[in-house]
């Protein structure tokens, strides 16, 4: 039922985007830093990835992966600034003024990482 899913929203973004940006997550180290157990490390985004890929690649489309070692919650999308951004912060706050979800702010990010990488 899983895997049907996954492949019905890899098919739909493929078929609606020439390109799809995504950030290359370490969701293996990212469970165990966080103590997450089992529940980031199954939740099938290396099968949904791989069924991204290989979906958009039949189309002549892309996806790009933004390293995860790219500071997409550290720097400001307006500004471009960085800072230390603890996980327990949810809000980003600039000295710029500019405000904004801190996982809002991380996408936008990681979104003008690809597109400059596309160019």
């Amino acid at each position: 039922q899983r895997k049907n899913f996954l492949h019905h929203k890899s098919k739909e973004l493929a078929s609606t985007y020439d390109a799809v940006i995504i950030e290359d997550l370490d969701m293996k180290g990212m469970s165990q830093a966080l103590n997450f157990g089992k529940s980031v490390h199954d939740n099938g985004w290396g099968m949904f990835t791989t069924f991204l890929e290989y979906k958009l690649k039949e189309q002549g489309k892309q996806l790009v992966k933004i390293d995860k070692w790219f500071p997409s919650t550290k720097k400001c999308s307006c500004c471009g600034k960085e800072k230390e951004m603890p996980l327990s912060k949810r809000v980003y706050e600039c000295s710029c003024g500019f405000v904004l979800d801190r996982d809002h702010n991380s996408a936008i990010n990681i979104k003008n990482e690809g597109l400059r990488i596309l160019a």
